[in-house]
Protein backbone atom coordinates (compact mmCIF):
# COMPACT_ATOMS: atom_id res chain seq x y z
CA UNK A 1 0.00 0.00 0.00
CA UNK A 2 3.18 2.32 0.55
CA UNK A 3 3.84 2.15 -3.12
CA UNK A 4 0.08 2.80 -4.26
CA UNK A 5 -0.25 6.22 -1.56
CA UNK A 6 3.25 7.43 -3.03
CA UNK A 7 1.52 7.35 -6.58
CA UNK A 8 -1.57 9.04 -5.94
CA UNK A 9 -2.28 12.54 -7.01
CA UNK A 10 -1.69 14.78 -4.68
CA UNK A 11 -4.43 18.02 -3.81
CA UNK A 12 -3.26 20.03 -1.32
CA UNK A 13 -5.81 21.91 1.33
CA UNK A 14 -4.82 23.51 3.98
CA UNK A 15 -7.55 22.33 6.16
CA UNK A 16 -6.50 18.77 5.91
CA UNK A 17 -3.90 18.68 8.80
CA UNK A 18 -3.78 14.46 8.75
CA UNK A 19 -3.84 13.34 5.35
CA UNK A 20 -2.82 9.85 3.47
CA UNK A 21 0.54 10.43 3.07
CA UNK A 22 1.80 10.43 6.44
CA UNK A 23 0.21 6.74 7.12
CA UNK A 24 -1.54 7.61 9.82
CA UNK A 25 -4.33 6.18 12.04
CA UNK A 26 -6.82 8.56 10.52
CA UNK A 27 -7.77 11.38 8.67
CA UNK A 28 -8.32 15.03 10.34
CA UNK A 29 -10.04 17.42 8.88
CA UNK A 30 -10.42 21.64 10.87
CA UNK A 31 -13.53 22.67 10.48
CA UNK A 32 -12.59 25.96 12.54
CA UNK A 33 -10.31 27.14 15.79
CA UNK A 34 -11.93 24.68 17.95
CA UNK A 35 -13.15 21.39 15.98
CA UNK A 36 -11.58 19.00 13.64
CA UNK A 37 -13.39 16.08 12.21
CA UNK A 38 -11.30 12.46 12.50
CA UNK A 39 -12.21 10.26 9.25
CA UNK A 40 -11.80 6.41 9.26
CA UNK A 41 -13.07 3.60 7.73
CA UNK A 42 -12.50 -0.71 8.52
CA UNK A 43 -13.82 -3.80 7.86
CA UNK A 44 -12.81 -7.23 7.18
CA UNK A 45 -14.21 -10.75 7.13
CA UNK A 46 -15.28 -13.21 10.25
CA UNK A 47 -12.94 -13.79 12.90
CA UNK A 48 -14.85 -16.08 15.56
CA UNK A 49 -17.86 -17.92 15.10
CA UNK A 50 -20.36 -15.30 16.89
CA UNK A 51 -21.71 -13.41 14.59
CA UNK A 52 -22.77 -10.70 17.77
CA UNK A 53 -19.35 -10.70 18.70
CA UNK A 54 -18.12 -10.59 15.25
CA UNK A 55 -20.30 -7.43 14.94
CA UNK A 56 -18.52 -6.06 18.00
CA UNK A 57 -15.02 -6.88 17.21
CA UNK A 58 -15.39 -5.43 13.92
CA UNK A 59 -16.95 -1.65 15.07
CA UNK A 60 -14.34 -1.85 18.09
CA UNK A 61 -11.56 -1.97 15.84
CA UNK A 62 -12.93 0.63 13.53
CA UNK A 63 -13.49 3.18 16.28
CA UNK A 64 -9.71 2.64 17.24
CA UNK A 65 -8.40 4.67 14.76
CA UNK A 66 -9.85 7.19 15.80
CA UNK A 67 -9.07 6.66 19.88
CA UNK A 68 -5.58 6.40 18.73
CA UNK A 69 -5.41 10.14 17.82
CA UNK A 70 -7.28 11.08 20.37
CA UNK A 71 -10.70 11.90 19.44
CA UNK A 72 -14.02 11.34 20.33
CA UNK A 73 -16.36 9.42 18.08
CA UNK A 74 -19.70 11.02 16.95
CA UNK A 75 -21.35 9.54 13.95
CA UNK A 76 -20.79 5.48 12.70
CA UNK A 77 -22.28 3.96 9.23
CA UNK A 78 -22.15 0.37 8.66
CA UNK A 79 -20.13 -1.38 5.72
CA UNK A 80 -21.57 -4.75 4.65
CA UNK A 81 -21.19 -7.50 2.39
CA UNK A 82 -23.09 -10.52 2.75
CA UNK A 83 -24.91 -13.79 0.62
CA UNK A 84 -28.44 -12.67 1.00
CA UNK A 85 -29.32 -15.67 -1.12
CA UNK A 86 -27.70 -18.60 0.77
CA UNK A 87 -27.37 -16.99 4.54
CA UNK A 88 -30.03 -17.18 7.26
CA UNK A 89 -30.80 -13.50 7.94
CA UNK A 90 -30.16 -13.61 11.38
CA UNK A 91 -27.42 -13.97 10.79
CA UNK A 92 -26.85 -10.65 9.33
CA UNK A 93 -29.33 -9.16 12.58
CA UNK A 94 -26.79 -10.63 14.73
CA UNK A 95 -23.48 -8.76 13.16
CA UNK A 96 -25.63 -5.56 12.48
CA UNK A 97 -27.00 -5.48 16.41
CA UNK A 98 -23.04 -6.16 17.66
CA UNK A 99 -22.09 -3.25 15.91
CA UNK A 100 -24.67 -1.07 16.99
CA UNK A 101 -24.17 -1.89 20.73
CA UNK A 102 -20.16 -1.41 20.20
CA UNK A 103 -21.05 2.04 18.83
CA UNK A 104 -23.46 3.11 21.35
CA UNK A 105 -21.08 2.12 24.34
CA UNK A 106 -18.73 4.28 22.73
CA UNK A 107 -21.01 7.18 23.29
CA UNK A 108 -21.57 7.36 19.30
CA UNK A 109 -24.12 6.82 16.86
CA UNK A 110 -24.97 4.60 13.56
CA UNK A 111 -26.86 6.86 11.12
CA UNK A 112 -27.15 4.36 7.91
CA UNK A 113 -24.67 2.39 6.03
CA UNK A 114 -24.32 0.47 2.74
CA UNK A 115 -24.59 -3.37 2.16
CA UNK A 116 -24.12 -5.39 -0.81
CA UNK A 117 -24.30 -9.47 -2.17
CA UNK A 118 -21.60 -10.78 -1.71
CA UNK A 119 -20.16 -14.12 -1.55
CA UNK A 120 -18.37 -13.66 1.54
CA UNK A 121 -19.00 -11.76 4.84
CA UNK A 122 -17.56 -7.86 5.49
CA UNK A 123 -18.42 -6.36 7.74
CA UNK A 124 -16.76 -2.80 9.19
CA UNK A 125 -18.14 0.42 10.07
CA UNK A 126 -16.92 4.53 8.67
CA UNK A 127 -16.73 6.33 11.22
CA UNK A 128 -16.61 10.25 11.84
CA UNK A 129 -15.01 11.76 15.08
CA UNK A 130 -14.06 15.47 16.48
CA UNK A 131 -10.71 16.22 18.65
CA UNK A 132 -9.40 19.90 19.37
CA UNK A 133 -6.91 20.92 15.97
CA UNK A 134 -4.30 21.65 19.39
CA UNK A 135 -4.80 18.33 20.71
CA UNK A 136 -4.02 15.97 17.97
CA UNK A 137 -2.33 13.18 19.14
CA UNK A 138 -0.46 11.22 16.08
CA UNK A 139 1.97 8.06 15.28
CA UNK A 140 5.21 10.98 14.68
CA UNK A 141 5.86 13.08 17.94
CA UNK A 142 8.04 10.05 19.84
CA UNK A 143 10.71 11.68 21.50
CA UNK A 144 13.90 10.19 22.49
CA UNK A 145 13.90 9.24 26.21
CA UNK A 146 10.23 8.13 26.02
CA UNK A 147 8.91 4.81 27.20
CA UNK A 148 6.48 2.90 25.30
CA UNK A 149 3.44 1.50 26.84
CA UNK A 150 1.38 -1.15 25.40
CA UNK A 151 -2.68 -1.63 26.24
CA UNK A 152 -3.37 -4.87 24.84
CA UNK A 153 -1.43 -8.37 24.91
CA UNK A 154 -0.51 -9.90 21.42
CA UNK A 155 -1.84 -13.07 19.81
CA UNK A 156 -5.45 -12.13 17.89
CA UNK A 157 -3.93 -13.19 14.52
CA UNK A 158 -2.65 -16.49 15.73
CA UNK A 159 -6.13 -17.63 17.58
CA UNK A 160 -8.17 -16.22 14.66
CA UNK A 161 -6.43 -18.50 12.48
CA UNK A 162 -6.72 -21.33 15.19
CA UNK A 163 -9.85 -20.70 14.95
CA UNK A 164 -10.64 -20.67 11.24
CA UNK A 165 -8.97 -23.80 10.95
CA UNK A 166 -10.46 -25.55 14.13
CA UNK A 167 -7.34 -25.97 15.87
CA UNK A 168 -8.04 -23.60 18.55
CA UNK A 169 -7.88 -25.07 22.16
CA UNK A 170 -10.83 -24.47 24.78
CA UNK A 171 -10.74 -20.98 26.13
CA UNK A 172 -8.43 -19.70 23.77
CA UNK A 173 -11.82 -17.88 21.65
CA UNK A 174 -13.12 -16.91 24.55
CA UNK A 175 -10.52 -14.92 26.12
CA UNK A 176 -9.54 -13.33 22.71
CA UNK A 177 -12.67 -12.53 22.02
CA UNK A 178 -12.87 -10.08 25.07
CA UNK A 179 -10.03 -8.40 24.52
CA UNK A 180 -10.88 -8.12 21.13
CA UNK A 181 -14.36 -6.78 21.89
CA UNK A 182 -12.67 -4.23 24.40
CA UNK A 183 -12.85 -0.61 23.45
CA UNK A 184 -9.33 1.80 23.82
CA UNK A 185 -11.84 4.43 24.82
CA UNK A 186 -10.54 4.33 28.09
CA UNK A 187 -6.90 3.92 27.28
CA UNK A 188 -7.01 6.81 24.96
CA UNK A 189 -8.75 9.65 27.37
CA UNK A 190 -6.66 8.09 29.86
CA UNK A 191 -3.33 8.79 27.47
CA UNK A 192 -5.05 12.45 27.34
CA UNK A 193 -5.61 13.26 30.53
CA UNK A 194 -1.77 12.71 31.51
CA UNK A 195 -0.10 13.60 28.24
CA UNK A 196 1.82 11.55 25.86
CA UNK A 197 3.72 12.05 23.38
CA UNK A 198 2.58 9.83 19.88
CA UNK A 199 0.05 7.05 19.74
CA UNK A 200 -1.06 4.69 16.97
CA UNK A 201 -3.32 1.65 17.56
CA UNK A 202 -2.01 -2.21 16.96
CA UNK A 203 -3.89 -3.69 13.71
CA UNK A 204 -3.34 -5.62 10.72
CA UNK A 205 0.70 -4.72 10.50
CA UNK A 206 1.43 -6.44 14.17
CA UNK A 207 3.59 -4.51 16.86
CA UNK A 208 6.15 -4.52 14.79
CA UNK A 209 4.78 -3.08 11.06
CA UNK A 210 2.20 -0.18 12.78
CA UNK A 211 6.02 0.75 15.34
CA UNK A 212 8.28 0.83 12.14
CA UNK A 213 5.47 3.35 10.91
CA UNK A 214 5.77 5.46 14.57
CA UNK A 215 9.60 5.32 14.36
CA UNK A 216 9.77 6.56 10.93
CA UNK A 217 7.38 9.20 11.01
CA UNK A 218 9.09 10.24 14.60
CA UNK A 219 12.83 9.71 12.66
CA UNK A 220 13.43 7.78 16.09
CA UNK A 221 14.49 4.39 16.92
CA UNK A 222 12.27 2.24 18.88
CA UNK A 223 13.55 -0.39 21.35
CA UNK A 224 11.58 -3.34 22.60
CA UNK A 225 12.19 -5.76 25.38
CA UNK A 226 10.66 -8.83 24.12
CA UNK A 227 10.30 -10.61 27.46
CA UNK A 228 8.25 -7.85 28.83
CA UNK A 229 5.97 -7.56 25.76
CA UNK A 230 2.09 -9.34 26.92
CA UNK A 231 0.94 -12.08 24.17
CA UNK A 232 -1.31 -14.51 24.78
CA UNK A 233 -1.30 -17.22 26.44
CA UNK A 234 -0.56 -20.48 23.98
CA UNK A 235 0.40 -18.03 21.28
CA UNK A 236 4.06 -19.34 20.54
CA UNK A 237 2.41 -22.80 20.77
CA UNK A 238 0.18 -21.99 17.56
CA UNK A 239 3.39 -20.65 15.93
CA UNK A 240 4.81 -23.92 15.96
CA UNK A 241 1.89 -25.61 14.47
CA UNK A 242 2.29 -23.62 11.83
CA UNK A 243 -0.98 -21.16 11.93
CA UNK A 244 1.10 -18.17 11.41
CA UNK A 245 -1.34 -15.72 9.42
CA UNK A 246 -0.43 -14.71 5.69
CA UNK A 247 0.11 -11.18 6.34
CA UNK A 248 2.39 -11.90 9.39
CA UNK A 249 4.41 -13.31 7.37
CA UNK A 250 4.41 -10.54 4.62
CA UNK A 251 4.97 -7.94 7.42
CA UNK A 252 8.23 -9.89 8.55
CA UNK A 253 9.75 -10.33 5.38
CA UNK A 254 9.29 -6.39 4.28
CA UNK A 255 10.79 -5.38 7.57
CA UNK A 256 13.75 -7.37 7.69
CA UNK A 257 15.77 -5.25 6.81
CA UNK A 258 14.59 -2.09 9.11
CA UNK A 259 14.54 -4.49 12.69
CA UNK A 260 17.72 -5.37 14.55
CA UNK A 261 16.33 -8.62 17.02
CA UNK A 262 18.76 -10.10 19.29
CA UNK A 263 19.10 -13.52 18.62
CA UNK A 264 18.54 -14.53 21.96
CA UNK A 265 15.09 -13.73 21.47
CA UNK A 266 12.90 -16.83 20.92
CA UNK A 267 12.11 -17.22 17.08
CA UNK A 268 8.38 -18.44 18.46
CA UNK A 269 8.03 -15.28 20.25
CA UNK A 270 9.34 -13.01 17.01
CA UNK A 271 6.61 -14.28 14.92
CA UNK A 272 3.84 -13.26 17.59
CA UNK A 273 5.71 -9.52 17.39
CA UNK A 274 4.75 -9.73 13.95
CA UNK A 275 1.18 -11.36 14.29
CA UNK A 276 -1.25 -9.29 12.10
CA UNK A 277 -3.61 -7.85 15.39
CA UNK A 278 -7.73 -7.57 14.95
CA UNK A 279 -9.00 -4.66 17.41
CA UNK A 280 -5.69 -4.37 19.17
CA UNK A 281 -4.34 -2.32 22.21
CA UNK A 282 -2.51 1.67 21.94
CA UNK A 283 1.22 1.82 21.44
CA UNK A 284 1.55 5.08 23.16
CA UNK A 285 5.31 6.96 23.29
CA UNK A 286 5.11 8.77 26.56
CA UNK A 287 7.96 10.84 28.81
CA UNK A 288 9.55 8.16 31.10
CA UNK A 289 8.17 10.23 34.14
CA UNK A 290 4.89 10.10 33.28
CA UNK A 291 4.89 5.89 32.47
CA UNK A 292 3.80 4.61 35.67
CA UNK A 293 1.09 6.80 36.28
CA UNK A 294 -0.15 6.03 33.39
CA UNK A 295 -0.18 2.19 33.81
CA UNK A 296 -1.36 2.69 37.12
CA UNK A 297 -4.54 4.53 36.09
CA UNK A 298 -4.86 2.15 32.97
CA UNK A 299 -5.20 -0.73 34.97
CA UNK A 300 -7.45 0.90 37.92
CA UNK A 301 -9.97 1.90 35.13
CA UNK A 302 -9.98 -2.12 33.81
CA UNK A 303 -7.91 -1.95 30.95
CA UNK A 304 -6.41 -5.44 30.12
CA UNK A 305 -2.90 -4.97 29.77
CA UNK A 306 -0.79 -2.06 30.68
CA UNK A 307 2.82 -2.51 30.02
CA UNK A 308 6.13 -0.60 30.00
CA UNK A 309 7.46 -2.30 26.94
CA UNK A 310 10.08 -0.52 25.68
CA UNK A 311 12.11 3.23 24.86
CA UNK A 312 12.78 5.73 22.75
CA UNK A 313 16.28 6.40 21.25
CA UNK A 314 17.56 9.24 18.40
CA UNK A 315 17.23 7.44 15.23
CA UNK A 316 20.17 4.71 14.32
CA UNK A 317 20.42 2.25 11.38
CA UNK A 318 17.34 0.78 12.25
CA UNK A 319 13.75 1.75 13.01
CA UNK A 320 13.64 -1.26 15.71
CA UNK A 321 15.66 -3.01 17.78
CA UNK A 322 14.48 -6.08 20.05
CA UNK A 323 15.82 -7.37 22.97
CA UNK A 324 15.24 -10.53 24.84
Amino acid sequence: MAYVVRHLPEYPNERVLVGPKTFADAGIYKVNDEMALVETLDFFTPVVNSPYDYGQIAAANALSDVYAMGGKPLTAMNILCFPLKSLDKDILVEILKGGADKVNEAGATVVGGHTLQDNEIKYGLSVTGIIHPDKIVTNAGARPGDVLVLTKPLGTGLIISAIKNNKVFEGDEQIVTRSMCQLNKIASETMLEVGVSSCTDITGFGLMGHAYEMAEASKVTLSFFAGRIPIFEGCERYVRMGLIPGVSKLSKKYLKDAIAIDSKVREELVDVLFDAQTSGGLLISIPEGKAEMLCTTLRERGVMSASIVGEVYEGRDVSIVVTP
